[in-house]
């Protein structure tokens, strides 16, 4: 009889080639991922090594970080050198003979939304980018986390790594969210709760009813800010919509390969007594509509609650950064979120610019316009995922909405010397990080649902798309 086993346990189990001493373990690499930002980076150091891709069919190259995402784009960018980048990684990943996903393939896209679409993620392998958003991947029951150049140009030369096995951390999620409630509401509450470092060192596994509840792409979602944690990752167990999901997929399997995988993937579930370092439990049916309000995303609240005055008790930020929050934000303790005025609303992201982000979004503006003065933008978040929108007629209620309609890329998600907002512009953002600066020099970021950046894109101020429809 085998001790009872998590199913992160079974992962890393199946995937040890060696005991290396000292905690760590060889671990074998199944897929790889690489970007312009930095993948050029790790191949042209290889290169100069004299090294090759050990396996030149597990690695998958996009353009996404850099890439300028105004229609017409061609290899030119704003940010500078980053035409280089584009070159340089597209270069090395026809040299390598790696599957490219470059400017104009249908494939192209932000990393963390092609892997699933391309069906490159799949339950049980390992997958590993340079990138910390990587942990999105873990949805669909994968082992995938985000790592370093030096370690991407380890694995691409020896699809290996020597890792030390994180502890393991559960979030329970009882009871199913309210109606108007999302994947996305969800992470903020969770970050509110147990903070930015309430999973520092841990591999999470969310489970429970609502979990189980929760279509892909929203666990997409969820596990996309599991790095806003501090986690190593994030996994949820593959069940009969993670089968739906992959059927059909570029690289899922087929055929005969798909009847022994999908036995396999039946087996990658925790076990009923296995254990865990840590445990949460969190009650889906309390999870209201949030938005930030601060620098970092555990600085959030339920819409319609205030700006929180510094609580000592909660130990999740000290005054110091709390105040420091309040003043790059330009907000006293007390102000109601609900009455700010708002310069942009941006959706996409490798959080939120998936079909049904767009769908929701979409549902909101339909017949309905961005207030005077808003500039707002919609960047899907992979080129298929465009195509399928436009072929739904979603671009025409974003564009007759009063939105820019972009082409796919991470866009002003992050600010990296190309395309931003403006200083001290108050922005709705569906992506993943408000940090100071994070979409421009000293921009401020309110992170929120799809929903909620089109509610509040109508109405010129923070609106819950409740109270949007309600007419408050």
């Amino acid at each position: 009889m085998t001790a009872p086993r998590t199913l992160f346990d079974k992962l890393w189990d199946a995937h040890r080639i060696a005991t290396l001493g000292e905690d760590s373990d060889l671990i074998l690499i199944d897929r790889i991922l690489l970007h312009e930002r930095t993948g050029g980076i790790a191949l042209k150091s290889l290169e100069e090594q004299g090294r090759r891709v050990n396996d030149p069919a597990q690695v998958f190259v996009t353009m996404d970080h850099v890439v300028d995402t105004l229609p017409g784009r061609t290899d030119a960018t704003i940010m500078p050198t980053g035409t280089q980048f584009i070159t340089a990684t597209r270069d090395a990943a026809r040299r390598a003979g790696l599957t490219l996903f470059d400017l104009g393939d249908p494939g192209q896209g932000i990393v963390h939304v092609i892997s699933p679409e391309q069906g490159i993620i799949l339950p049980g392998l390992t997958l590993v980018c340079p990138d910390s958003h990587t942990c999105s991947q873990g949805a669909l029951g994968g082992l995938a986390w985000g790592i370093g150049s030096s370690e991407a140009e380890h694995a691409l030369a020896t699809s290996t790594l020597r890792m030390q096995k994180p502890r393991q951390m559960r979030i329970m999620v009882t009871g199913i969210l309210p109606p108007g409630t999302t994947a996305k509401d969800l992470a903020l509450h969770i970050l509110r709760r147990i903070g930015s470092s309430g999973a520092h060192g841990h591999m999470v596994e969310y489970a429970g009813p609502a979990i189980a509840a929760l279509e892909i792409e929203a666990r997409l979602t969820l596990c996309n800010m599991a790095t806003e944690l501090s986690a190593f990752s994030a996994i949820i167990a593959p069940d009969d919509k993670t089968a739906a999901y992959l059927a059909g997929r570029r690289l899922a399997p087929k055929g005969e390969d798909r009847a022994h995988a999908l036995a396999y993937w039946r087996t990658l579930a925790t076990d009923t007594d296995a254990t865990f370092d840590r445990e949460e439990v969190v009650d889906a049916t309390q999870v209201r509509p949030m938005v930030s309000w601060g620098t970092s995303p555990q600085q959030a609240v339920p819409l319609g609650e205030v700006v929180p005055a510094f609580d000592p008790d909660q130990r999740l930020s000290t005054e110091d950064a709390h105040q420091r929050a309040l003043a790059y934000m330009g907000l006293p303790p007390g102000q109601r979120l609900g009455d700010l005025p708002i310069d942009a609303a941006f959706i996409g992201s490798c959080t939120n610019s998936r079909l049904s982000d767009l769908r929701r979004a979409a549902a909101i503006l339909r017949g309905r316009h961005v207030a005077q003065g808003v500039r707002a933008i919609c960047v899907p978040g992979s080129t298929a995922v465009k195509a399928a929108a436009e072929a739904e007629g979603l671009d025409r209620i974003f564009l007759d909405a009063g939105f820019e309609w972009r082409e796919a890329g991470c866009s002003m998600c992050f600010f990296a010397g190309g395309e931003s907002f403006g200083p001290e512009e108050r922005v709705v953002t569906s992506t993943n990080r408000n940090f100071e600066s994070r979409q421009g020099p000293r921009t401020r970021s309110h992170l929120a649902s799809p929903e909620t950046v089109a509610a509040s894109a109508v109405t010129g101020r923070i609106t819950a798309p409740a109270d949007l429809e309600a007419g408050i």
